[in-house]
């Protein structure tokens, strides 16, 4: 029988301060606890995350956070067999905030600490809600990032596709903004577009023409725009009809890029011949109930499972990141207080950059 563990994990890369309590094993864990505070009244006023301000206000409730997952879990941190923590990718203020807290309570306690990426988190959600098994196709769609990655392990993903401008949630922002729809952008322009025709507005299908799971939505974001201009330079102005056909068209769109770049991804990872062929979907744009339903159907006509771990897991959370650390703590693994945060860290090192690289590595 294995050994189980109970793991600390804290989460800061971008706009929410995070702490949960994952118990078990890597096969087989529990959710003890996850606490999250958002900063969205902080940043409302601004159309997007204020870096400066989500650093602030990440060092002002992280250790609330913590002391909250703790309560709610029923333990203390002798309880705790490590803490593990998100050193990257995010804003590196969120990220350096969550890491200085951990390497404190690491210190503290003297408990292993473990360095975790941000987007293996992610990726191995559908390990601790389904207990899937590897190799599974991960398709990880939110605002900051849209990747597709076979999880070979733990510690092994190969990403085989992705955006190579904005991420479909970045996309989804900035298109409530155009149309003057109210933030969060996903599900106000999920809720307007209920109410429109999606075939109003012939809106391009960016990089479709071209081999490979590669997705571009950068261009749909000017088009977009474009369509705008020319409706209120015609009417002098946009009505709610205009604001929903316009967020249709835009929804189906992006809804018909991602289900044909993964038709793409899925037929390189049935290569693979897998016993049991899996997708799982994780990231905020996972929520939109068009998109989920059009991949659902994919899955179904290639006899492929199709797994969305709740909502709650989906976006950014400690409890994906204490998980994450658990798998590598079982693993024998733990960090030394020299890790540093990183606003950039490839889930797949071994993968071109898809953004470019700088100074600090590949962007992604």
């Amino acid at each position: 029988m294995k050994k189980t563990f109970t793991i600390l994990g804290i989460e800061s890369s971008c706009d929410d301060t995070a702490a949960a309590v994952v118990s078990g094993t890597p096969e087989q864990a529990e959710v003890l606890s996850s606490v999250v505070y958002g900063q969205f009244e902080l940043h409302s006023d601004f159309g997007g995350v204020v870096p400066e301000i989500a650093a602030r206000a990440h060092a002002e409730k992280i250790d609330i956070c913590v002391e909250e997952a703790l309560a709610n879990a029923g333990v203390t941190l002798s309880n705790v067999d490590a803490i593990a923590v998100t050193s990257g990718p995010g804003l590196i203020g969120g990220v350096l905030s969550g890491v200085m807290c951990a390497k404190g309570i690491a210190v503290a306690s003297n408990k292993p600490l473990l360095s975790i990426n941000h987007l293996a988190g992610h990726a191995l959600t559908p390990r601790l809600t389904d207990g899937i098994a590897f190799p599974y196709l991960m398709l990880l769609v939110s605002g900051g990032h849209c990747q597709f990655l076979i999880a070979h392990s733990e510690e092994r993903f190969e990403r085989i596709g992705g955006t190579i401008d904005d991420a479909p949630g970045e996309a989804f922002d900035k298109t409530a903004r155009l149309l003057g729809l109210s933030q969060p952008g996903g599900p106000n322009v999920e809720k307007a577009a209920k109410e429109g025709d999606p075939k109003r507005f012939p809106l391009p299908r960016p990089l479709l023409d071209r081999e490979g799971c590669d997705m571009s939505f950068s261009g749909l974001k000017t088009a977009l725009l474009r369509s705008r201009d020319a409706v209120i330079t015609e009417k002098e102005g946009l009505t709610k009809q205009d604001q929903a056909d316009l967020a249709a068209s835009f929804q189906a769109a992006i809804r018909d890029i991602i289900v044909e770049k993964t038709r793409r991804a899925l037929g390189r990872y049935l290569e693979l011949d897998p016993k049991l062929p899996c997708l799982a979907v994780a990231g905020g744009v996972a929520a939109n109930m068009e998109i989920r339903e059009a991949l659902t159907s994919l899955c179904e006509s290639v006899a492929v499972r199709f797994i969305a771990p709740p909502l709650k897991l989906c976006t950014d959370n400690a409890a994906m990141i204490a998980y994450a650390g658990l798998a590598k703590f079982a693993s024998g693994q733990t960090d030394d207080l020299g890790f540093s945060a990183r606003p950039r860290w490839p889930l797949d090192a071994s993968a071109p950059a898809l953004l470019g690289s700088g100074k600090k590595g590949a962007k992604a």
